[in-house]
């Protein structure tokens, strides 16, 4: 896909602490540029994690299916992207990874359903605010 073809995509710098003994990217700092695209998505909509929180509204994840293609390394710049859509009460994130010649570098695909005051919901208000989106 080109980056045109997502709903949001933010640019990531690899961060030399996040290698490992081999001088990789440690494959659990990927679940960590997934998370921060989300939450940098849902800011733009206008329901940060934050207002989440403060609505009584808790995103949960409930599914993490995850591909490693290829290594990004110290130095390299990562496009990470993502498109949404919902199947019930569960938004569905795809979620890409590339690195800065726009190669394929991870792609995964996040569930998440939402509490809402401790109980899970159907996601009617997350829906609200995405509903451009999805």
């Amino acid at each position: 896909m080109k980056k045109e073809d997502y709903i949001y995509s933010i640019e990531i710098d690899v961060r030399d602490y996040e290698l490992d003994s081999e001088g990789i990217v440690n494959n659990a700092n990927y679940l960590h540029y997934l998370e921060w695209t989300r939450h940098e998505f849902c800011k733009t909509t206008g329901m940060s994690f934050d207002d989440m929180r403060r609505s009584g509204i808790i995103p949960v994840l409930n599914r993490v299916e995850i591909d490693y293609i290829t290594s990004l390394v110290s130095g390299d710049r990562m496009t990470s992207c993502l498109n949404l859509t919902r199947k019930g009460p569960r938004f569905v994130f795809h979620q890409d990874i590339y690195n800065q010649r726009g190669e394929p570098v991870v792609k995964a695909v996040v569930s998440v359903v939402a509490l809402e005051n401790g109980r899970l919901s159907r996601g009617d208000v997350l829906a609200k605010a995405f509903e451009k989106y999805l």
